[in-house]
């Protein structure tokens, strides 16, 4: 583990009965970086977190947080850790609850007051200071337990799932925030299962299926390591652009998304023969760029279709 290497796993493995949710799991994140752990449903995300945290021990493997092996539990005041299950007074107030967990951190109450404040105005939640927990909808109280997770300060932001149950607006105003505290040296570690969100903020991911690792790396280099080359195409259905996407001297693969398709060139095709091939055949081309290919499409090639069926974790986790 480097000086530069915030959280370190070498080698993990956890099981449960005769199932293993994690296995063999090495990974490193980089200081300040934003770091993705991407996986389907039952693929161990939550698992390996919990271990990062202490709540679960591996049954093999090493830990490191900081450059020591220090378990999350012990590094609390330094790690904002947002799990997956949300948990909060619901008949508490507020601003109350933000200073109560804040001094479980080690805050000051009257610095913790503050930044209570400071945080709900900026999440657009500061009229609410005075209003109990319950008397918010299940989107607020996630933003609320957000705020309880950064306002400390931590170096190391833990979030789990951080977007679900969130809509558009509030998803973007949390991704803005998360961009907001890695640029001034936070380093975050977050799992999702969706890849829109990685592909959009992440540094360097971890792919993990079925427990095992598939793909780890900074992203701008997995993605243009990623065999094959793709091109983006929006184009009028008909017989003759099926004729040229169905043509596999041409395209190795096509994956449709309703109103466009990413293509995967056959080897040996240049992305102008498609092309013209399209345009000799009339078909009505709309859309043409010359792309890499999708987070979401290499997570779809390195996982493979029978990963959606993996069995769920059975330590209280379901990533």
């Amino acid at each position: 583990m480097t000086a530069d290497t915030v959280v370190a796993l070498q080698g993990v493995t956890k099981r449960f009965a005769a199932h293993t949710a994690v296995k063999q799991l090495t990974l490193a994140v980089p200081r300040g970086s934003i770091y993705g752990l991407l996986g389907p449903n039952g693929a161990g995300k939550t698992t390996t977190i919990r271990m990062i945290m202490n709540i679960l021990v591996p049954d093999e493997g090493t830990i490191s947080l900081f450059g020591t092996r220090s378990d999350g539990r012990a590094l609390s005041s330094r790690i904002g850790y947002l799990p997956e299950e949300r948990g909060l007074y619901r008949k508490m107030k507020v601003g109350d609850l933000l200073v109560f967990l804040a001094e479980t951190k080690g805050m000051d109450r009257q610095a913790a007051r503050r930044e209570a404040k400071r945080w709900l105005e900026q999440l657009g939640l500061g009229a609410w200071e005075q209003q109990k927990l319950d008397a918010l909808s299940k989107g607020m109280q996630q933003k609320v337990q957000f705020i309880s997770t950064v306002m400390h300060g931590p170096a190391l932001v833990i979030l789990d799932e951080p977007f679900a149950s969130l809509d558009p607006v509030n998803t973007q105003v949390m991704k803005d925030t998360v961009v907001t505290l890695a640029r001034a040296g936070t380093t975050i570690l977050f799992s999702t299962h969706i890849m829109e969100h990685a592909e959009k903020l992440c540094d360097a991911i971890c792919i993990i299926a079925r427990g095992e690792k598939v793909v780890d790396g900074r992203l701008a280099d997995i993605k243009r390591n990623h065999g094959g080359r793709h091109v983006i195409v929006a184009v009028e259905r008909g017989v003759e652009a099926e004729r040229v996407l169905k043509d596999r001297t041409l395209v190795a693969k096509a994956d449709e998304y309703g109103q466009y398709a990413e293509l995967e060139l056959a080897d040996g095709a240049a992305p102008h023969r498609i092309l013209e091939a399209l345009v000799r055949a009339g078909a009505q081309v709309t859309r043409f760029e010359v792309a890499e290919p999708t987070l979401h499409k290499i997570f779809i090639d390195k996982v493979g279709p029978d990963a959606a069926t993996a069995p769920a974790d059975t330590g209280g986790a379901r990533g």
